[in-house]
């Protein structure tokens, strides 16, 4: 008697950090899923589709190149032209509600980041119970693909209607957890030569994206650069003052530290 193969799985995803989460837990509730590959974006995680043929594929919607969903658009059409059948599709998101509000129709599954053991046990649960029904009714699966299909088009033009988008929260390590930190909670970014110091009203926490790409990143109405090396949250700033050597200095709510701004980002503050 042939034992079954052990079910494969790609995981695409332009955080490392995410990647090795999502290994990690899909490691602890489902033994048996062998990682096959791991994808830096939408077009890596299609060509490697093409070539290791995983069951199941981890996909990121917010990802440079392609996005996600435009890279599962583009593994069906692959499929409905007559290439190998795509891959089950499970798409990982932090805050992209108007897909969230798609997926919970039953079209396909999803999985908030970062990913949580016990919902992460229920998408094993269920890829499982749709890869026997897959095995035993060829024709059921083709058709629940085509409706996947067609789900998919009206998500790719809202996602390149509403652009890129703001970032809504900040992927940083804590010890050995990961955490998701929203931006609203941010009180300042502040950057040395290597890691970029988080800082929230009860924490601080470490990343290695620089300033200059957090500033092209967060809302420039909320997030204001004031120092090569510091961007602050408006929102949290409580008091401007000026200090013996004429720089400006700002005190923030619920924050012991003062923040100086540089001579070269001082109009900001121009008649306050």
């Amino acid at each position: 008697m042939t034992t079954p193969a052990c079910p494969t799985a790609l995981i695409a995803d332009d955080e490392r950090l995410m990647r090795e989460q999502l290994r990690q837990a899909l490691t602890l509730v489902w033994p048996d899923l062998q990682i096959v590959g791991e994808a830096r974006n939408g077009l890596e995680a299609v060509e490697m589709v093409q070539v290791l043929r995983p069951d199941v594929t981890f996909l990121d919607i917010r990802m440079p190149g392609l996005s996600g969903i435009e890279a599962a658009q583009a593994l069906l059409e692959h499929a409905a032209g007559g290439g190998p059948p795509a891959p089950a599709l499970v798409f990982v998101t932090a805050y992209d509600q108007f897909a969230i509000n798609a997926f919970e129709q039953g079209a396909m599954d999803y999985v908030l980041k970062p990913a949580q053991a016990d919902r992460l046990r229920l998408t094993a649960e269920r890829l499982q119970r749709r890869r026997v029904l897959a095995e035993a009714s060829p024709d059921q699966a083709s058709e629940a693909a085509s409706a996947f299909h067609a789900l998919l088009a009206p998500l790719v033009r809202q996602l390149a209607s509403s652009g890129r988008g703001f970032l809504q929260r900040i992927q940083a390590t804590q010890g050995s957890s990961l955490r998701l930190i929203p931006v609203g909670d941010i009180l300042f970014f502040h950057s040395d030569e290597k890691y970029t110091l988080v800082r929230t009203r009860d924490n601080e926490y470490l990343i290695r994206k620089p300033i200059r790409e957090l500033a092209a990143e967060l809302d420039p109405e909320q997030f204001w650069q004031i120092h090569r090396a510091t961007l602050v949250n408006a929102h949290a700033i409580e008091q401007v003052v000026r200090d013996e050597r004429g720089l400006l200095r700002l005190s923030l709510r619920a924050c012991p530290e003062m923040l100086t701004v540089s001579r070269s980002h001082a109009a900001l503050f121009r008649g306050m």
